[in-house]
């Protein structure tokens, strides 16, 4: 399927895929265990989303970034991302997929993957591989990125003067 109008909304409790504007599947928000957050260089900006998975008790749902997924995620429904911490993040270079999910011809092909629905085997033994991050919302994780960053060092850290003699 190509992915170029491709859109994801929130219709109630469901989050709706569309291509042209079409409902082509539904996912329901009570069904969400967990959302994994495929970005560029380990980033935790949404321009750097490359792919996200979204897992259900019997489904692994991949969405690429194009979707609007992102501020799904992110920015619709906070406190709902807030009540039920389910929010994972990773690497790109540190999550592959199988091949075949992988869009392109064999030596042009992107490590974004298409819109697919997988039953949860076929893709979780890959996901156990992941080194992922979280739980932690968009927020939770902008703010502890700007402490591991802060300009001041911890007081621990801070090397003692010897006292003159």
């Amino acid at each position: 399927m190509r992915n170029d109008n491709l859109n994801t909304r929130w219709e109630g409790t469901d989050l709706l895929v569309l291509n042209n504007d079409q409902p082509i599947d539904r996912i329901a928000a009570r069904e969400i265990h967990r959302v994994i957050l495929v970005c560029r260089h380990g980033s935790d900006a949404p321009s750097d989303l490359r792919f996200a998975v979204v897992e259900t008790t019997a489904d692994h749902i991949l969405l690429p970034a194009p979707s609007g997924i992102a501020g799904r995620v992110h920015f619709e429904r906070q406190s709902f991302w807030l009540q039920r911490p389910c929010v994972y993040w990773v690497d790109e270079a540190r999550a592959p997929l199988p091949r075949r999910l992988l869009r392109g011809v064999w030596l042009l092909r992107r490590q974004q993957p298409g819109f697919v629905r997988l039953p949860h085997g076929e893709l979780a033994g890959v996901i156990e591989q992941w080194p992922l991050d979280g739980p932690q919302s968009w927020e939770q994780r902008k703010w502890a990125h700007i402490v591991r960053n802060r300009l001041l060092p911890s007081t621990g850290a801070v090397p003692r003067s010897k006292p003159r003699q």
